[in-house]
């Protein structure tokens, strides 16, 4: 009994643990299914574990990945953003979907993809958008729990490569003009290293458009903006300073 008040101790409130962790506290494989059987442990899936009784939600998932198994995959994107107070929700709880980003290499636990408790919710994003080890990232609390999200900067041009086809090009600028207060060199750091040239553009071109105060501390001239017209959508027009095929921009109404 000892045992699992240790553990229950270090057990974050409507967080997942997985069977590694446990085994790194001094818990055998025997004693789980002890725990399991006497009702502290319910199984939603192969190695991961909740509270008897407990509503878990996805952060409860990540949290796992993240801080237990030390997997690389944060929120990030449009949730990111919403959850930092520039989208059309502010609370976590009205969203109606969750974008989790990961490189292609990084492979997900089973137990998290397929969890009942939310994998309808989840979009996962697998793309080398930024070299490995490029970070950016902050903390947030969901419902008491800590996740890593993307830092608004990284999340914007998540945002941005979600355009046209998964997310609206109206939108993503309106969200553009609420950055009034981004960190320029943070934004510097990332242009230089982001692997999407189509992204640095369309990046430039908005906030280029907004007039932001960031804007004009950057430096174009150390951003490898390749060569050649990308088109982001499709009738629109070729913006001459970046190459791009656009849409005319326009400022929200209000």
């Amino acid at each position: 009994m000892i045992k699992i008040n240790q553990i229950l101790q270090k057990w974050p409130q409507g967080t997942v643990i997985t069977t590694d962790w446990l085994k790194k506290q001094g818990v055998s494989r025997q004693s789980v299914n002890n725990y399991k059987n006497s009702g502290w442990f319910e199984r939603i899936g192969r190695g991961a574990y909740k509270r008897k009784g407990e509503n878990i939600s996805w952060a409860g998932g990540l949290y796992a990945l993240q801080k237990l198994q030390g997997i690389p995959v944060h929120v990030g994107g449009k949730t990111s953003l919403e959850m930092q107070g520039y989208g059309q929700y502010i609370k976590i709880s009205f969203l109606d979907r969750v974008i989790l980003w990961k490189n292609p290499e990084v492979r997900l636990s089973a137990w998290f993809k397929n969890c009942d408790e939310w994998k309808d919710k989840l979009e996962i994003r697998s793309a080398t958008l930024f070299p490995k080890g490029v970070g950016a990232l902050s903390e947030a609390r969901i419902r008491q729990v800590e996740v890593q999200i993307s830092s608004a900067e990284r999340a914007i041009l998540e945002y941005l490569y979600d355009v046209p086809k998964r997310e609206d090009f109206d939108r993503v600028n309106n969200i553009m003009g609420r950055l009034a207060s981004l960190r320029p060199k943070v934004l510097q750091q990332l242009l230089e290293a982001c692997n999407s040239v189509r992204v640095k553009r369309l990046f430039m071109y908005m906030a280029e458009y907004h007039d932001h105060s960031w804007f004009h501390r950057l430096d174009p001239s150390k951003i490898n903006f390749g060569k050649g017209k990308r088109e982001i959508v499709k009738g629109g027009k070729l913006n001459k300073n970046y190459m791009i095929v656009v849409p005319e921009l326009r400022k929200e109404d209000g």
